[in-house]
This record gives structure tokens, sequence and C-alpha cells, in this order.
């Protein structure tokens, strides 16, 4: 599979506000950074461990999404060997501390809160970006 492209981000979100608010905030503070959109975490696996598949620096995941939701994507990747040292943050409207360590225990490595505020949210995605890409 090979390593992880560090200037790839996969976004899992079914929301097309959330889809086009991502572009844009990434594209602001990260234009070299390439996004990858997926509408349902039924589509992540395949993507993931398709044959030749480039493997994206960092999965960006809905949680709540109809059908196979952000936290079954978590485990599901987690437990798939060759990919399962991505790194997974869950992006969310959700502030339920029960779902963020449910996250967690599934093997997140962050869970962020979306705010609606859109100067906040491009903040937040900025330093997402910037904290997980200077790990790698």
């Amino acid at each position: 599979m090979g390593e992880p492209d560090r200037d790839l981000v996969l976004v899992v979100e079914d929301s097309d506000e959330d889809v086009e608010a991502i572009g844009r905030a990434i594209g602001r503070s990260h234009p070299q950074v390439r996004l990858e959109f997926l509408r349902s975490g039924a589509e992540v696996m395949p993507r993931l461990t398709a044959a030749g598949a480039t493997l994206p620096g960092m999965v960006l995941l809905d949680l709540n999404m109809p059908g196979e939701g952000g936290l079954d994507v978590i485990k599901r990747v987690r437990a798939e060997p060759a990919v399962s040292a991505l790194t997974l943050v869950v992006f969310t409207s959700s502030e339920d501390q029960a779902e963020a360590d449910a996250c967690y225990a599934a093997g997140a490595d962050s869970y962020i809160f979306k705010p609606i505020n859109f100067a906040l949210f491009r903040t937040v995605l900025h330093q997402t970006l910037d904290y997980w890409r200077s790990r790698g």
C-alpha cells in the first residue's frame, strides 16, 4: 500500500453544506492539500483497500451518516492491518460525550466539534490539519 500521501485528505461527509464549507475552509488555509470526498461510510473501505489506492494522510470523518456511520468506519479501518495506522479525525456536530468516548475507544485520533460559525469552522480545520500533518 505504501506511505500515505500527506497532501491528500479523504473527507467522508453526507451533508452538501458541510462538503462545501470544508472545501472552502481547507482550500483557503491549505491550498496544497487535495480533498477527496466520499458521501457515505460504506464507500470508505472499498476506497482505501482498492488495488493501487493512494492512501490519504488523514481521514476527516462525519459521525452521523445514513447507513454506515463514522463509528462503524473507525472500527472497520482499525481492524484492517493494511490501513489501520491511518489518522482518523471525527469532525461532527455531535457534542455527546458518550459518542466521543465511543469514537476514542474504537481508535479515533481526534474528535472535533463542527462550529456553526464559518470563521471558527475554518480556524478549527486549519489547526487540525496543521497538527496532524506535522506529525507525519
